[in-house]
């Protein structure tokens, strides 16, 4: 994900750096005028460092860990922008440590996959000093065109978590109503091309239908990853007082595909344990499925952009 948003960077001809912990997965960026920092520290000098990781723990890894970016009192970049899916609590505690250090911050997750950020179809949410925002908002825009400003303070972390358990609700009711038609005697194929060109289809039930269809379970994004996310949102949910049973109920049975020792395949396995409820053998059909994304979307100017 990290380097398909790098690589839009620079296709946009921003001096672009970049670090992975594993560096081999970053050398092709040379190919796009990258410049590839074998440590952290050389991207202290930047005036903007973009962040993507998994976890909050990497999050404070890589900021105020051994070596982090923020750890040399002389020398910091300019602003920090996270694109992480982390709680607000973690968001702030980094909000705060920028502060310290005069570093501006930005928290702007981001809806999409690598495949989407390839087509021009990567949205952000985006919050923090609006001042931040405006000066950094072409930047953004570069990566996907889609931005959307959700004002001070950790407002885009509650969105992107939110956002992430309709992710997982989706999924989960896409399942069970393929499984239904299925077992009813009509393909999975059949049913979600219909779902798909009715007022239902969006942008992810068209990427994830290839999944559904051939059972192809490559991963774009994980169970665990999906399990920590409906964790915030539900821990969210109570510090707010809001009853969430779809939420709830999902949670579960993410948990179960879990349980069955998948990790490392992409959540869409919620396909398989729902039709094995059913007593449904799923196998896959033949033929290409249109993900929606094969044809790169028109790259809008800033102006256009939310």
């Amino acid at each position: 994900m990290g380097f398909a948003m790098a690589r839009r960077l620079a296709e946009a001809g921003t001096d672009l750096a970049v670090w992975n912990r594993t560096a081999e997965k970053v050398e092709p960026l040379r190919e796009h005028g990258a410049t590839v920092c074998r440590e952290l520290a050389g991207l202290r000098d930047r005036d903007v460092v973009f962040t993507m990781v998994s976890t909050e723990r990497d999050l404070d890894q890589v900021l105020l860990g051994k070596g982090g970016l923020l750890v040399d009192p002389g020398r910091a970049p300019g602003a920090v922008v996270d694109c992480s899916t982390v709680s607000p609590e973690a968001s702030a505690a980094v909000r705060v440590a920028c502060a310290e250090r005069s570093v501006a911050y930005l928290a702007a997750p981001v809806s999409g996959n690598a495949r989407a950020v390839a087509a021009g179809r990567l949205s952000l949410v985006v919050s923090g000093p609006e001042t931040t925002y405006d000066r950094l908002a072409p930047l953004l825009r570069h990566i996907g065109p889609h931005v959307t400003y959700a004002g001070e303070g950790e407002g885009a972390r509650l969105v992107k978590i939110a956002h992430n358990l309709v992710l997982g609700i989706v999924t989960q009711a896409m399942a069970e109503t393929a499984v239904l038609a299925e077992k009813g005697g009509v393909s999975r194929r059949a049913y979600l091309e219909f779902l798909n060109s009715s007022v239902l289809g969006s942008v992810f039930t068209r990427y994830k239908t290839p999944a559904f269809v051939n059972l192809d379970y490559t991963p774009t994004f994980t169970p665990g990853l999906l399990r920590k996310d409906f964790d915030l949102g539900l821990t969210e949910a109570r510090a707010l007082d809001v009853p969430m049973p779809l939420a709830a109920a999902t949670a579960q049975l993410v948990q179960a595909t879990i349980n069955t020792g998948r990790t490392d395949e992409d959540f869409a396995i919620l396909l398989d344990l729902q039709a094995a409820a059913a007593g449904l053998a799923l196998k896959p059909e033949a033929g290409h499925v249109d993900d929606g994304l094969s044809e790169a979307a028109p790259r809008e100017e800033p102006e256009a952009a939310e």
